[in-house]
């Protein structure tokens, strides 16, 4: 049982929904990036996303590539990301991390290479936007050998006869993302999500997060209340990349986590 598996069980059995947080590693350098991710689970946070700095994001909007340009340009590569991780293992060591990003710098680096270093570095699961279901034998399929969850997007276009490839080999939870375009282009709402979330989990156990589009406590409850829990990303990132310092971003961070426990 993965730390992700382990904390929807507790979370299961407790009768609450989960909050994730997403964070762009190294944004807007490494150390303070490091102090807000381990500032995350005081203020809430179930599970943590951490994004991989990529140059060419292709499913992010201006607000997430933003983040990308700045840890990019404060030194952040693949290994400083894992070095981050490591960092926040030796304090929190229940705490899932999810790396999110894209197959690039992975394959860069050589998948048995990269898979072992994860493992070693504390991260959980991955979440690989430019790979589908046809790649799984690149990556999704050594990922589970190697004990971590590979978590696959649904959408609103995944229809009844994609779906079945697309939850073949998911683990840990799916996510479900909200609205169709980029990260930040629009808002969530849960009488579009609701029916979807339903469709999605009368074909498979694992828990269904909804993310892209939610960016207040209201929001998130709204949207936790019709799925089994809410992720936010560009909001937080939208706040780090105005400069806001670390406890003003986590007392935000908390107001959103908040919201969502309480649906």
């Amino acid at each position: 049982m993965t730390r992700i598996d382990a904390k929807f069980a507790d979370l299961k059995a407790a009768n609450k929904k989960a909050f994730v947080a997403y964070v762009m590693a190294g944004d807007p350098d490494f150390d303070t990036s490091l102090e807000l991710v381990k500032g995350l689970p005081a203020a809430g946070v179930d599970v943590i996303e951490l994004g991989l700095p990529f140059t060419d994001p292709m499913a992010d909007g201006p607000t997430i590539q933003l983040a990308g340009q700045r840890a990019l340009e404060a030194g952040m590569t693949l290994q400083r990301t894992l070095d981050l991780a490591r960092a926040f293992r030796e304090e929190d060591n229940t705490t899932p991390i999810v790396l999110m990003g894209y197959y690039n710098p992975i394959y860069s680096r050589g998948v048995e290479t990269f898979l072992k270093d994860a493992k070693d570095a504390g991260i959980d699961g991955l979440i690989v936007v430019d790979l589908p279901p046809e790649e799984d034998s690149e990556l999704c399929l050594p990922a589970q050998e190697a004990g971590l969850n590979f978590i696959r997007l649904a959408t609103p276009t995944t229809d009844d006869k994609r779906l079945p490839r697309v939850l073949q080999n998911t683990s840990g939870f799916v996510y479900y993302v909200s609205i169709t375009g980029i990260t930040g282009a629009a808002e969530a709402e849960a009488t579009n999500v609701g029916p979807e979330v339903a469709r999605i989990k009368a074909s498979t156990d694992l828990p269904v997060i909804v993310g892209f589009g939610i960016n207040t406590p209201e929001k998130a409850k709204g949207i936790a209340s019709v799925a089994d829990g809410a992720v936010v990303g560009s909001a937080i990132v939208s706040q780090i990349g105005a400069g806001k310092p670390v406890g003003e971003v986590l007392s935000f961070v908390k107001s959103l986590s908040d919201g969502a426990h309480s649906a």
